[in-house]
C-alpha cells in the first residue's frame, strides 16, 4: 500500500469514527427527548394541567389501585337526603273547596289525612342596620353632664359589622374570589356595597389579628412527630415567589419568601426547629436539615418508575413499582392491627426483594463511558433512570422509612393537597399585587386550613375573630 493510500485510509477511518460518535450522540438525543415528549402527569412530577388537550387522562394509569366495589356510596355511608323538618317555621294549609265528584262544598268538615310537603328556602337577604345611640344626662344636683359608653367595636358613626366582614375575608380568602367580584356577590346577594378598598383593609386586619395564632401554630409544628414539608411557586407583583407549606394533618402553615431553598425554609423558621420526621419530596435543601429525620415522598417514586417501565420497557421498573405498592399495603394492614411496626421476617423478606430488584436497575442501566481527556468539571452527567436509581439506592432508608415506622405516611400528598390552592388562586387572579397581600393570604389561609382540619367552619372562625375573640392555642395542639 502506497504512503498516499495508507493516508487516505487513515482519514476514512477518522471520519468514520466522528460519525459514528456523532450518531451515537444524536440518538442520544432523540432518545432523551422522545423521553421528555413521554412524561406527562401520571409518570412524572409534571402538573396535571401541563398534559395539554392531546393527552386526555387514561384511566387505567391511574396509580390508585381498583377497589372492586360499585360507584356510589357504600353501605353504612352516611347520606346528606333533603329530609322533612319536625317543626317548620311556616305551614300552609291548602284545602279541598268542593267534593271532586259531587260538588258537594266540604267547608267545616274535618280532614281524613294531611300529606306534607316541605320547601327549604332562603328568607329574604338584606343588611340589618342596628343604631346605637349614648345619652348624655345632666346630674340635677352637681350638673355633670354624663355620657354613655358606646360597646366596644362601636367605633365609627357608620359600619359594617363582624358579619359582613367575615363574609367578605371568607370570599376573598377561602374562595378565591377577586376583590371586584367579592364585592359584587354582596352587593347582588346583601345589597352591601363594598368598596374594593373597604375589602383589601378588612384582610389586613384579619391577617394582623391572626398573627399569633400563626405564631402558636409554628410553635405546635415543632413539637409534630410527622410533618409535611413542599414548596410552589407564586407570583407577586410581577415577581416569583415561593409558599412553603409546613403541615400535618391538623395543622398548616404557610410561609412567603422570594426564594426556594434553604435561605428561606430558615427564615420561616419551622425546619431549624424541628425534632421529628419530615416527608418531602427529595428536594435538595431539605437535606441541610440533620436534627430531624427523613422520609421521601414514594408517589413521585411510583411515577417515574411507570415512566420506566413503559417507555423504556424495563420490567425491574414495573416489578419494584409492585413492590412498593404491596408494601404500603403491609404497612396499612400493620396499622390496622395496633402494630408500630411489620413483623421482622416480613420486613427483611421486603427489602430483600427491593434490593434485588435495584441490582437488576442498576445491571440494565450502566454508567456511561467516561469523558475524554482532559474530563469536564463537575458530577459525570448521567441519565434519569441512572438518577433515580442512585437516589433509591443511596436513600433506602428515607425512601422506606414508612416500613421501619407505621406512623410515617408513604406519600407527601397532605403537603400537596394544602398546597393546591395556591395554584388555583393564581389561575383566578393571575398574581398577587402586593407582597403584603401574599402574606396576609398565606397567613389566613393557614389558620382557616387548621380550623377546618379540627372541624370548626371557616365562616364561623372568622366571624369570632371580628367580634374580638381569638381562637384558643388549644385548638392548634398537635396529635
Amino acid at each position: 500500500m502506497t504512503p498516499e493510500e495508507h493516508a487516505h485510509f487513515a482519514h476514512l477511518e477518522a471520519e468514520n469514527a466522528a460519525l459514528r460518535a456523532q450518531v451515537a450522540a444524536l440518538l442520544a438525543e432523540v432518545q432523551d427527548l422522545k423521553g421528555r415528549w413521554a412524561k406527562d402527569s401520571h409518570n412524572s412530577s409534571k402538573p396535571p394541567s401541563s398534559d395539554g388537550l392531546a393527552r386526555p387522562p387514561a384511566k387505567t394509569r391511574s396509580l390508585r389501585q381498583p377497589s372492586g366495589k360499585k360507584a356510589g356510596g357504600q353501605p353504612g355511608h352516611r347520606g346528606t337526603t333533603l329530609a322533612l323538618v319536625a317543626t317548620p317555621d311556616q305551614v300552609v294549609l291548602h284545602r279541598p273547596v268542593a267534593c271532586a265528584t259531587c260538588q258537594t262544598p266540604l267547608d267545616g268538615i274535618a280532614a281524613e289525612r294531611v300529606e306534607r310537603r316541605q320547601v327549604q328556602d332562603l328568607p329574604p337577604v338584606r343588611l340589618v342596620v342596628t343604631e346605637h345611640r349614648a345619652e348624655r344626662v345632666r346630674c340635677p344636683h352637681c350638673q355633670t353632664l354624663s355620657a354613655a359608653v358606646f360597646p366596644a367595636g362601636v367605633d365609627a358613626p357608620a359600619q359594617y359589622g363582624p358579619s359582613v366582614r367575615a363574609l367578605a375575608v371568607y370570599l376573598s380568602q377561602r374562595q378565591l374570589l377577586p376583590v371586584g367580584r367579592v364585592c359584587e356577590v354582596l352587593a347582588d346577594a346583601l345589597d352591601c356595597r363594598l368598596a374594593p378598598g373597604t375589602v383589601v383593609r378588612l384582610v389586613q386586619q384579619a391577617a394582623a389579628a391572626l398573627a399569633p395564632t400563626e405564631a402558636a401554630t409554628k410553635t405546635a409544628l415543632h413539637a409534630a412527630p410527622v410533618m409535611h414539608n413542599d414548596e410552589t411557586p407564586v407570583r407577586v407583583n410581577g415577581q416569583w415567589h415561593y409558599v412553603h407549606v409546613s403541615c400535618t394533618d391538623r395543622l398548616t402553615h404557610y410561609g412567603l419568601h422570594p426564594q426556594r431553598g434553604a435561605t428561606a425554609t430558615a427564615a420561616i423558621g419551622i425546619l431549624p426547629a424541628f425534632h421529628g420526621t419530615t416527608v418531602h419530596d427529595g428536594w435538595k435543601p431539605y437535606w441541610h436539615y440533620r436534627d430531624c429525620r427523613h422520609a421521601l415522598c414514594n408517589v413521585h417514586h411510583l411515577r417515574e418508575l411507570t415512566w420506566v417501565a413503559e417507555h423504556l420497557q424495563q420490567t425491574w421498573a414495573q416489578d419494584l413499582k409492585d413492590l412498593l405498592l404491596q408494601m404500603r399495603a403491609a404497612v396499612a394492614a400493620a396499622r390496622e392491627t395496633g402494630a408500630s411496626s411489620l413483623d421482622s421476617d416480613q420486613r427483611t423478606h421486603l427489602l430483600t426483594r427491593y434490593t434485588n430488584l435495584l441490582c437488576q436497575g442498576i445491571a440494565a442501566n450502566p454508567l456511561p463511558p467516561p469523558p475524554p481527556d482532559p474530563p469536564k468539571r463537575g458530577r459525570r452527567k448521567q441519565s434519569a433512570v441512572r438518577n433515580l436509581l442512585d437516589r433509591l439506592f443511596q436513600h433506602q432508608e428515607e425512601v422506606l422509612a414508612f416500613l421501619e415506622d407505621v406512623a410515617v405516611p408513604f406519600d407527601n400528598n397532605q403537603a400537596e393537597r394544602d398546597l393546591r390552592m395556591n395554584k388555583v388562586q393564581q389561575k383566578i387572579s393571575g398574581c398577587f399585587r402586593s407582597t403584603a397581600g401574599a402574606v396576609a393570604f398565606c397567613r389566613i389561609r393557614g389558620v382557616l386550613s387548621t380550623a377546618a382540619k379540627q372541624g370548626m367552619a371557616a365562616l364561623s372562625a372568622l366571624r369570632a375573630l371580628f367580634e374580638g375573640h381569638s381562637l384558643t392555642p388549644s385548638l392548634l395542639a398537635a396529635t
